[in-house]
């Protein structure tokens, strides 16, 4: 019988996941939706996500594509794969796509945001899913050091020292800063990311934001390319895969519902 593909808008809170990608001994989000998608499908299934994400990090936006041989409309899949997961993973939506299809190898871009709470006290609703500073922070000066970070660069000095990627190069498209409230999330667009990339991008900026570096330092610690001239890595709490963006042949939607951040 032949093979059919489809792609998963996946969402998940990761403080209970080892990560996303497959290990023995250890609860991760790719295992326990293969279990709920071969329970619906009668038989084995393997998925291939858009990228890993670590201990920790949550994702709104996560793409996964698998093969079955089972012949089951859309709203089958969605329902059924739902019903077989536990609470803190679930499927947002179910396309078939054509053999072209790839989430991890078509993906054109990738999307995180990070939520960083500036408060005086920590808070109790919060505490899986922002980075609490009880100090004030220097948003436009963040801002700035923000800008010399964009383009195409070897990002050696913000990769973790077990990145296994080949090449250190990656074309950062977009950062945002955005205030909400006590809250300060950063959104992070690229074509894609080294491991921990993200959460040390954060780490310089926040020492920015506290005034220990000036703006200027940013483009230092990127043109250093060493991974000892660095601040610190953001806690994996405040991270979220919020996207994972296709070419428009496609037909893929993007993020459905899902937590857009916290407000206070």
């Amino acid at each position: 019988m032949a093979q059919v593909k489809f792609a998963l808008g996946v969402e998940y809170d990761g403080a209970s996941f080892h990560g996303w990608q497959t290990q023995p001994h250890a609860r991760n989000a790719q295992d326990v939706l293969q279990a709920a998608l071969s329970r619906v499908a009668d038989h084995p299934v393997e998925v291939v996500a858009a990228g890993r994400t670590d201990t920790g990090v949550h994702a709104t936006g996560q793409v996964v594509h698998f093969l079955t041989t089972a012949q089951r409309p859309e709203r089958a899949w969605l329902l059924g794969a739902n019903s077989a997961l536990p609470e803190d993973l679930a499927v947002q939506w179910v396309r078939p796509v054509d053999d072209r299809f790839h989430a991890r190898y078509a993906a054109v871009a990738r999307r995180y945001r990070y939520t960083v709470l500036r408060a005086p006290v920590r808070s109790a609703l919060l505490r899986r899913r922002a980075w609490w500073v009880h100090q004030p922070l220097d948003v436009p000066a963040m801002t700035a050091a923000a800008a010399s970070l964009l383009g195409e660069h070897d990002f050696s000095a913000f990769r973790a020292a077990a990145c296994q990627a080949k090449r250190p190069w990656r074309r950062l498209q977009r950062i945002a800063l955005r205030e909400d409230g006590e809250c300060l999330h950063l959104e992070f667009t690229a074509n894609a990311f080294l491991h921990h990339m993200v959460r040390n991008l954060v780490g310089v900026l926040y020492r920015i934001g506290r005034g220990e570096a000036g703006a200027g330092w940013a483009a230092e610690v990127l043109k250093a390319r060493d991974r000892r001239h660095r601040g610190v890595t953001a806690p994996a709490h405040g991270l979220c895969l919020v996207g994972v963006d296709y070419p428009a042949e496609f037909g893929l939607p993007g993020p459905v519902g899902g937590w857009g951040g916290p407000g206070r």
